[in-house]
């Protein structure tokens, strides 16, 4: 068999594979919250919030695969074992613990701020330090979709909050309107 030849060094590749099992074993554990809150949520939100988190964990699973992928692509393997998810997510469980729906959404927004946050540390590491673009593009598409469901999931907890005071108290910030 011969040797990868792609253009990066056996630094730089197994510098990108270590970033990518820690992604793929953040994403890992955040699968498994999201289905647990999917399957154990209750109340008045039960509808909406078994559907949103039913989108999520079908996107999660896309994206964990596209990682693992990703990692063989550069010629490694990725985790795949739950040992080695809790060893290198950056994500805590909360085992025996059955928190309120609005308490789930606020969890998952965290979990998704600090995978928002490494994958922007990621992205400049494959770009200035490993020089691999394609990473780099790849991690920053996985970015984007996490900005949006953790939106999604502020959004909801605002709606809430909102709810309860009645509507918006104008103290919200508001686009800049170019003149």
């Amino acid at each position: 068999m011969s040797k990868l030849n792609i253009g990066l060094t056996e630094e730089q590749r197994h510098g990108v594979i270590e970033l990518l099992n820690k992604d793929l074993a953040d994403l890992y554990l955040l699968i498994i919250k999201t289905k647990k809150y999917h399957w154990d949520v209750v109340g008045p939100q039960f509808r909406t919030l078994h559907t949103l988190w039913e989108e999520h964990y079908n996107a999660l699973t896309l994206n964990i695969d596209a990682t693992a992928e990703r990692v063989r692509a550069l010629g490694g393997y990725p985790l795949g074992t739950a040992a080695g998810f809790i060893e290198y997510s950056s994500i805590k469980e909360h085992p025996n613990d059955l928190p309120s729906a609005n308490e789930m959404v606020d969890r998952l927004v965290q979990d998704h701020e600090q995978v928002i946050r490494n994958l922007r540390e990621d992205i400049d590491k494959c770009g200035d330090e490993y020089h691999d673009e394609g990473t780099a593009d790849f991690l920053t598409g996985l970015m984007e979709q996490h900005e949006e469901m953790a939106w999604m999931l502020r959004s909801f907890i605002e709606g809430e909050n909102l709810q309860g005071q009645g509507g918006r108290t104008g103290t919200e910030t508001k686009p800049a309107v170019n003149a």
